[in-house]
């Protein structure tokens, strides 16, 4: 029977008396039990917590008063510093436990100071932020205790300078490097190992997982408790990092390190800087293969094409032609060693992506600007998680507010192979039916067809208008965004935000800021962003977030559940697009105080019989077809707030 975290939530319980504004919850309570129960006997829970129920301190608390050692994986860096930072300080304080505590990330977020003295001493090239970026993490490395890159706040996160200054586990030279003793990466581990509870997020837990290199092969053995916060996001992070992945940058990175090698360490191998420089130059001509903007697609059918074998047979004999130059000075440099090593795990790489008669994986590619990635994922999960989970004695918890279709978990627990577990499904505490109205407007055009934009853009000004900004516009396609983005700023007066012109994080910043702001945003923005209060109470969500159709790895599971007999549609396509719209919508309500409007601007919701679905998988608000109700409850609100300013 668990007991210890239902003292600790009571009315006069530790936590109320200890945590300023603590109410104890019904639903946080009957959470918590549910978590010390599965801590107590070495299970399995998946657990959906509505928004609002308080899920953070419902595990936290009975994982700490358990006495075990406890692993917590949580979806983003942003959140795990949340975590680290506000939330476990805040518990343990409250519960005066003596619990070691400590924060892991993945290696790129750790100062090299090897590479860094390296790069320092010969800049690679003439750029004069680099250089202006080299000087002050230069400068940074001599005042940090930790080497966590995210201290570098006046440096931008994706500054050139930054994979100069850390290391990959490529061009990582391990016990062999001449600062081994002062790696911050290595500390970081070790501060890990001797912790009771450490917080990671779920690509350095998978990646270790995979690799066995992030310190983590170590760590996971001592866990006794395994907590996923986000644990929707797990299926396809765990699907990644099952697989295989070459990537062109991480060749054209390796090709750079050895030409460094040639120009500093081995000046008599004339031949180690042209033989790199040569498959450099054809890993640069393998882009033009592809479309020139950045997609996704399907490998296999990609390889088909003569002109693409070609740039691939090229790049393989290059790349044999350099393993025989860089094997032959074996002995003569630690770096070249450890780039012998890294080439010959990218050659065996490329082979198994060449394999595109394998079954049960999607082969597919990706594009950037620059480069390529191919990847081969497989195409379920259950079984490896399956034994991963069931395998030894430890307890687990999956939580998240988007866990369950249509009321039930059975998607989520085929998809990562847990039908053993344990579940529980907490409705979120808030009264919808009084603080929300969805609306699904009339006479709103088919999502695929061209008067879409235009009526799109009227029924924003509309909205947009009766609520002075405040208003987050997700869509599903970065297309129909930067549409938005070009039309949007010229019919109304208010502020309008866009993704990708500046960092999440300061997006943000300048929306809660500017107070009546209008956010346009894909992807990223539909979940993990909490705005409070009056600041975000209009979200508008273009169409149902089914995934793009020509997806390689949604295609390739649609096949092959079509070929295990089963409905593609209902087993594959919409449990997923269900669970990215709870996460959307999850973006409108985040306290008791806030009201809003909720509008879904896709009659398939009405129309289609798996409209249901998604309804009965959203909270329950009221409802409106029409466009002017949703208005006048903005304006009713903007003048309840007004008149509540004019009394205060």
């Amino acid at each position: 029977m668990a007991v210890k975290s239902a003292k600790a939530f009571a009315e006069n319980g530790i936590l109320a008396q200890h945590i300023a504004g603590f109410k104890p919850r019904a639903a946080q309570l009957e959470m918590a039990t549910a978590v010390e129960q599965t801590i107590q006997k070495d299970g399995a829970l998946v657990v959906e917590a509505g928004t609002g129920t308080g899920k953070t301190y419902a595990y936290l608390v009975p994982a700490l008063l358990s006495g075990k050692k406890v692993v917590l994986s949580t979806g983003t860096k942003n959140l795990q510093e949340q975590l680290y930072f506000r939330d476990l300080p805040t518990v343990l304080q409250a519960l005066a436990l003596p619990v070691k505590t400590a924060l892991l990330k993945g290696r790129s977020n750790y100062l090299c100071l090897f590479r860094l003295e390296q790069h320092y001493q010969h800049i690679p090239v003439a750029d004069p932020q680099l250089i202006a970026d080299l000087s002050l993490i230069k400068k940074w490395s001599a005042e940090t205790h930790s080497g966590d890159i995210g201290e570098l706040t006046y440096i931008a996160e994706d500054s050139k300078a930054l994979p100069y200054v850390t290391s990959t586990t490529d061009n990582c030279l391990g016990k062999d490097c001449p600062v081994y003793e002062e790696c911050h990466l290595l500390k970081a581990r070790k501060e890990a190992q001797a912790a009771d509870l450490v917080v990671v997020n779920h690509h350095l837990f998978f990646a270790d997982l995979a690799l066995k290199d992030t310190g983590f092969g170590e760590l996971l053995p001592e866990m006794e408790v395994v907590i996923f916060d986000e644990a929707h996001q797990i299926p396809d992070i765990a699907s990644e990092y099952f697989g295989e992945h070459f990537s062109s940058r991480i060749l054209q990175d390796l090709c750079k390190d050895i030409e460094l090698v040639g120009k500093a360490e081995l000046k008599d191998v004339i031949q180690l800087s042209k033989a790199a420089d040569k498959v450099a130059s054809l890993t640069r001509d393998w882009r033009l293969q592809f479309a020139t903007d950045p997609a996704r697609g399907n490998w296999r059918q990609a390889y088909q094409n003569p002109a693409m074998q070609t740039a691939i047979t090229r790049i393989n004999d290059a790349l044999d032609m350099l393993y025989q130059i860089v094997k032959s000075s074996l002995g003569r440099s630690q770096t070249l060693d450890n780039c012998y090593e890294r080439l010959a795990q990218l050659k065996s790489q490329l082979q198994k992506l060449l394999q595109v008669e394998q079954t049960g994986v999607s082969l597919w590619f990706e594009t950037s600007k620059l480069h390529v990635g191919l990847h081969l994922t497989p195409l379920s999960i259950a079984d490896k998680f399956n034994k991963l989970v069931f395998a030894e004695q430890r307890s687990w918890i999956f939580t998240s507010a988007t866990l369950s279709v249509d009321e039930g978990f059975a998607h989520y627990q085929q998809q990562m192979g847990l039908t053993g577990a344990d579940t529980l499904l907490l409705e979120s505490p808030f009264d919808y039916a009084q603080q929300a109205l969805l609306c699904v407007p009339r006479f709103m055009p088919e999502p695929h067809e061209p008067a879409m934009m235009h009526a799109l853009l009227t029924m924003a000004i509309e909205l947009i208008t009766a609520n002075n900004g405040r208003c987050f516009f997700l869509f599903t396609s970065h297309r129909m965004l930067q549409m938005m983005a070009k039309a949007l700023p010229e019919q109304i007066r208010q502020p309008v935000l866009i993704q990708g012109s500046t960092g999440k994080r300061l997006l943000l910043e300048q929306f809660v800021k500017l107070e009546n702001a209008v956010l346009l945003g894909t992807g990223s923005f539909w979940e993990g962003v909490d705005v409070r209060g009056d600041t975000l109470s209009c979200v508008i969500i273009d169409k149902l977030p089914f995934a793009s159709p020509d997806d390689p790895l949604l295609q390739a599971r649609v096949e092959d559940c079509a070929m295990r007999g089963k409905d593609p549609f209902a087993e594959v396509q919409l449990p997923q697009a269900v669970i990215t719209l709870k996460q959307g919508v999850g973006r409108l309500i985040r306290d008791v105080t806030d009201r809003g409007v909720l509008v879904i601007c896709d009659n398939r919701l009405v129309t289609k019989p798996y409209g249901a679905t998604f309804l009965k998988s959203l909270p329950p608000m009221r409802r409106t077809r029409d466009l002017g109700a949703a208005s006048q409850f903005l304006k009713e609100m903007q003048g309840l707030k007004e008149q509540q300013q004019g009394n205060s």
